[in-house]
């Protein structure tokens, strides 16, 4: 449980870095605590998504890894920030993502963001 809760809290600080960086990744609200609330559950829709649809595209992409030598996962990463924006629009959350290329550049910063906390951050369970 300690271990979701970390990886939670990483993703919601590499995705506030996204969208403090990137102009195109919004997210709307009023106070800062109505912000902290839609970061965290954004960021367990994020999960959700990379846990239960990265798998599946990369086993069907798994050829494409290879020819790539893995460069592929930068547009396999900007899909998957693309699907999290989209579950939130149908849940009603005011977190966007705008534009393909926008997405491939916030999953780079979410990837290397989130590597770093989870560093930093304990993983016992």
């Amino acid at each position: 449980m300690k271990n979701l809760l970390v990886k939670t809290i990483a993703n919601a600080g590499a995705l506030a870095v996204a969208v403090w960086l990137l102009d195109k990744i919004t997210l709307t609200g009023g106070s800062t605590g109505e912000k902290v609330g839609t970061l965290i559950v954004v960021a367990l829709v994020f999960g959700l998504v990379n846990l239960l649809v990265k798998p599946v595209v990369k086993v069907l992409t798994f050829p494409l890894f290879i020819l790539t030598l893995g460069l592929i996962t930068l547009i396999v990463n900007a899909l998957m920030l693309l699907l999290t924006s989209w579950v939130c629009g149908q849940l009603d959350l005011s977190f966007h993502v705008e534009g393909f290329w926008t997405a491939v550049l916030g999953g780079l910063i979410i990837s290397i963001v989130s590597w770093a906390l989870n560093l930093v951050l304990p993983d016992e369970d």
